[in-house]
């Protein structure tokens, strides 16, 4: 596909988890980690017949971008220092990027869902009790034709009683439903998403069944999910449900990590590579650089685990161009100012709020205003240009310095993106501040990350991520 046709795709993940050819282990404290397969999100969504443009993918990219970031400041914007607010998982729904296939139940059954670092819940489409009325209860493994978990045939699903200090209490936080008709009825939760979409159904306890990267598989038991019985809006046309990265107690990440030694980490590919390209996430203490090839050296910074929960924060002290420090105010980067910085891989491109941007667009501007503007059609990006003759020594080079002094470097071509048809475009897109910037999973691209939960720090080094 490279050369012929430069499609501008979010990536997806495709989890091909790890299949042994014998019966599943119990998980022994020897087990070192587990890894998923990440897959572009727009293989699920291809059409043999009719297949997206070039130019319809671009803007299902954008679409779900501003969606997602309009919805994270939401989340955001009555935070207050030293307090940890409940925050709605939910209302982070509104891309999906990647999309992961996860094994559920006893005996397990087979899933496509959103992987998403900014949202708490793993859940699934699901089937709790079947309806006569609605003619569901013969329609085995499907629901108006869609796929779902029918928790009827899985003897380790648990419903969590909505009488219990876990619904009432700990569960509150994700939205559980007060009522309570009898003792045993399951805890119920209601989600009513920022872009109209919704999810409703009841929380249980199941397995989730996982390849181990030294080639056994492994039940992970007693995993908060989420039965839903509803799923309203478009996020979920192509998917099963979601599974729940955020940097909070109930999400699977938290879980994963608890089990296996408390980091993950992910390379992903150029979102230029064949559709097919596949990188990974790996969960655990073997979490790691044994799967990529590094091509520098690595660099660590801190992660600001409390800051901006439940997404990942970063402490930026600012952005130079070409060796020289932009002059953009420091209350961009602080929290306690109402700005600060998350890394998100359900994010495409980079935002950056407004003080930040304008200095950041006109600095690289001057770089390519040599090039003809071009003016895409439905696609909000602010400066794109034919790049006929296009010169990539030309490209200045871009780094985020960290508040301890690492610095991160990205790929010229993760902030200059190729769209197609000759043309390029500068890879931001504006934000209102007060508000934070967020790096995207594009200038995320070819970099090893590692997330120690431990230690609090942010490892990166660059990487083909083969």
């Amino acid at each position: 596909m490279r050369g012929k046709l430069m499609i501008f795709l979010p990536l997806i993940v495709l989890a091909a988890i790890v299949e042994a050819q014998h019966h599943v282990e119990e998980m022994q404290h020897s087990s070192n980690s587990f890894s998923l397969e990440l897959i572009h999100r727009h293989a699920y969504m291809f059409n043999h017949n009719r297949p997206l443009t070039q130019h319809q993918r671009l803007k299902d990219l954008l679409r779900h971008d501003i969606v997602r970031h309009n919805i994270t400041s939401h989340r955001l914007q009555h935070r207050r220092p030293a307090i940890e607010l409940p925050l709605n998982p939910g209302s982070d729904l509104g891309i999906g990027q990647y999309v992961t296939t996860l094994k559920v139940g006893t005996p397990s059954q087979m899933f496509r869902v959103i992987v998403d670092t900014g949202s708490d819940l793993t859940s699934v489409r699901c089937r709790y009790r079947c309806s006569k009325r609605a003619g569901d209860c013969t329609k085995k493994g499907r629901i108006n034709g869609k796929r779902v978990f029918d928790a009827r045939l899985s003897s380790s699903f648990r419903p969590v009683p909505c009488s219990s200090q876990r619904c009432k209490v700990e569960l509150m936080t994700l939205f559980s439903i007060a009522t309570c008709p009898a003792p045993l009825t399951p805890c119920a939760y209601d989600y009513g998403y920022a872009d109209g979409s919704a999810a409703r159904g009841v929380f249980a306890d199941e397995t989730v069944t996982v390849g181990l990267t030294d080639g056994r598989k492994t039940r992970l038991r007693n995993v908060l999910i989420g039965c839903s019985d509803s799923y309203q809006g478009s996020n979920f046309d192509n998917v099963d449900g979601l599974l729940g990265l955020a940097n909070t107690k109930h999400s699977f990440a938290a879980y994963a990590v608890e089990k296996f030694g408390r980091k993950f980490s992910y390379c992903l590919v150029d979102h230029l590579s064949n559709i097919n390209a596949t990188s990974y996430i790996t969960f655990g203490s073997g979490a790691s650089r044994n799967r990529v090839k590094l091509s520098g050296n690595a660099r660590r910074t801190t992660l600001e685990l409390q800051a901006l929960t439940p997404f990942y924060a970063v402490k930026v002290r600012g952005i130079s161009v070409d060796g020289k420090m932009l002059e953009i105010p420091m209350k961009v980067w602080d929290v306690t100012q109402g700005g600060g910085t998350i890394l998100d891989s359900g994010t495409s491109l980079t935002y950056l709020t407004n003080p930040a941007y304008q200095t950041v667009m006109e600095a690289l501007t001057m770089s390519v205003s040599k090039y003809p503007r071009v003016k895409l059609d439905a696609v909000p990006m602010d400066y794109c240009f034919n790049s006929t003759g296009f010169d990539a020594t030309s490209v200045p080079k871009l780094i985020l310095h960290f508040e301890d002094g690492a610095r991160f470097k990205p790929h010229w071509n993760s902030y200059v993106i190729a769209v197609g048809g000759g043309v390029r475009c500068l890879g931001f897109l504006p934000a209102r501040f007060p508000g934070v910037c967020v790096i995207g999973n594009i200038m995320q691209q070819n970099y090893f990350w590692e997330y120690d939960l431990t230690a609090r720090k942010l490892s990166f080094a660059p990487s083909a991520c083969s």
